[in-house]
């Protein structure tokens, strides 16, 4: 005899019912053990974290693994054993969870996602990384993160992140807000073939209002090395915050706007290939600052950047190349502290052109370019040609400064000649070119409508001060060309440069330091004393020239 249709029905649901309530009281269950889980679990977290990660120690606030198996960690601070205060890292939220859709792939992967972390980084806490043998990511991350979730992460996402860099000066940290980073198919389940499977990008604040923007791709897991393949662009970023980095290296910076956009590829095979395709500075005041205290420490940086320069020159497994750069509205100045008095030289108005500057010969000539006016009144141009390079530095320098007032070069003249000036023009012409290890040219400043002794101005100093401005300037009457009323002195310059595997920085540093503080200021102090026993003679109508035959560049 068969069941009534209504009772079978009836049947069917009090069993579905039967299974619903299972379903829900097994839920239940396992959401209840669940729950009494996470304190273990936490524990368990932070005791692997602690166990594997060197270098560093943790604490974990919460954690809560769900029925599909995602975990999250809440509270996580993470501080640096060797300078504990302040903690490095703050992780409101550490989210895991199972990418399910490539399981039908064959493959089992997770994601992670880093919800508003703060970062706090200290000078001593930089360098104690930058000097550990062990790099960051070779520290146990991965094992500690793998041995409570124990799935291979393909995507990597960091939201809101906050960073703050504190270098020398605590009042003036750097801070870089709404960081936003993400890296997918990490583990290359998605074009495996390709160089540069994984997605790329960072986005975020600098300074303020600045942007950083990152987009490109990479391979993390190429062999020997991870390789990347990016543009990147800076927007609209203040340089004034970068000062209590720069001023540890005796560079003072003031205002100054930055854009720029470039590319870098870093190959499996170390091959490095970095483009700065544009780079804008606007309104910046810089000055290199020289003191006799850390005269040491310059010179010391100074090998450093010569040593890292020639690592890079011609090396063919890196490419470093600036297409086109611009500083203009700025000023540029060199500070000299050592000196008695001390003093600054400095270009108002500058503006400086840099294209095709590359460390490699093959890229071609580079060119760079100078305008501005020299301590606010000279009309200045510098021009310069860089030809590619095999053996030693190879270009051509031409300076032209024209219509300087004297008297803002007071200072200098104090500190080499122990006398100013009341009125006067300063100008200088050079040509000089660096090729197979020999430098040829010549450097010619002129000085015209000298006054060096004023009654009202000098009234102050001693007697026998005012006698010798007195001679100073005496004798510049003397050398003047009555035409044109200039005191005119040309130095040529050939020889041998001093060491010809220097770069051409190096180069070109060495000739302003040699060529015009050590020959052309003391050179007119000599003068000025040597003209004494042509004043005998009568005075001179023709351009006085001192020629040297060689100038040492030591």
């Amino acid at each position: 005899m068969s069941c009534r249709p209504g009772a079978a029905y009836a049947k069917h649901m009090k069993f579905m019912a039967w299974v619903a309530i299972s379903i829900l009281v097994i839920v239940l269950i396992a959401a209840a053990a669940l729950f009494f889980i996470d304190e273990p679990l936490r524990a368990f977290i932070e005791r692997q974290l602690n166990k594997h990660v060197e270098g560093y120690s943790f604490t974990v606030g919460k954690a809560h693994l769900y029925p599909n198996l995602s975990l999250q960690i809440e509270n996580a601070v993470m501080t640096q054993t060797k300078h504990p205060d302040p903690p490095v890292a703050s992780i409101p939220k550490w989210h895991f969870s199972i990418q399910w859709r490539h399981v039908f792939s064959g493959v089992l992967v997770s994601d992670y996602l880093i919800d508003h972390p703060t970062l706090h980084i200290t000078l001593p806490q930089a360098k104690k990384e930058i000097k550990d043998e062990v790099p960051i990511h070779q520290k146990g991350w991965r094992d500690a993160v793998y041995s409570f979730y124990p799935f291979k992460i393909n995507e990597f996402k960091v939201v809101e992140a906050d960073l703050t860099y504190v270098d020398n000066n605590p009042s003036k940290p750097l801070h870089l807000t709404h960081l936003n980073f993400r890296v997918g198919n990490i583990r290359n389940i998605h074009f495996p073939n390709d160089a540069y499977p994984s997605d790329l990008s960072l986005d975020g604040n600098i300074f303020g209002p600045g942007r950083i923007e990152l987009k490109g791709h990479a391979n993390f897991l190429s062999e020997p090395s991870v390789g990347i393949n990016a543009d990147m662009a800076l927007r609209q970023v203040a340089l004034e915050p970068l000062l209590p980095v720069t001023g540890g290296y005796n560079v003072q910076l003031r205002g100054g706007v930055l854009s720029a956009d470039g590319h870098l590829e870093y190959t499996a095979e170390g091959e490095t290939d970095a483009s700065l395709k544009t780079l804008t500075i606007d309104n910046v005041r810089l000055d290199y600052v020289h003191a006799a205290e850390t005269a040491t420490k310059e010179t010391q940086v100074g090998k450093e950047t010569v040593k890292t320069a020639k690592k890079l020159s011609n090396k063919p497994d890196a490419v470093v190349k600036i297409e086109k750069a611009v500083i203009k509205n700025s000023e540029f100045g060199f500070v000299n502290e050592a000196a008695k008095p001390p003093y600054r030289v400095f270009l108002t108005k500058g503006e400086l052109h840099l294209n095709n500057i590359s460390n490699q010969f093959t890229e071609g000539t580079g060119l760079v370019k100078i305008k501005g006016s020299f301590m606010g009144t000279g009309n200045t141009l510098i021009s310069g040609t860089f030809r590619p390079e095999t053996k030693s530095p190879d270009f051509d320098l031409n300076i032209k400064i024209e219509d300087t007032q004297l008297r803002a070069l007071n200072d200098l003249l104090r500190a080499y000649g122990n006398f100013d000036v009341t009125a006067g023009v300063f100008s200088l012409y050079s040509e000089l070119s660096v090729k197979n290890g020999a430098i040829q040219g010549y450097i010619k400043p002129l000085f015209r409508d000298m006054k060096v002794y004023d009654e009202r101005q000098d009234k102050e100093k001693s007697a026998f001060h005012k006698l010798y401005e007195g001679l100073v300037g005496g004798i510049a009457k003397l050398l003047e060309n009555k035409p044109r009323e200039e005191v005119a002195t040309k130095v040529e310059i050939s020889g041998s440069v001093e060491n010809p595997k220097a770069s051409t920085w190096q180069t070109i540093v060495n000739l302003i330091q040699n060529a015009f503080f050590k020959a052309i200021l003391p050179g007119f102090e000599r003068q000025v004393t040597g003209a004494k026993a042509d004043a005998h003679q009568g005075a001179k109508s023709e351009t006085s020239e001192s020629a040297a035959s060689s100038l040492a560049l030591k």
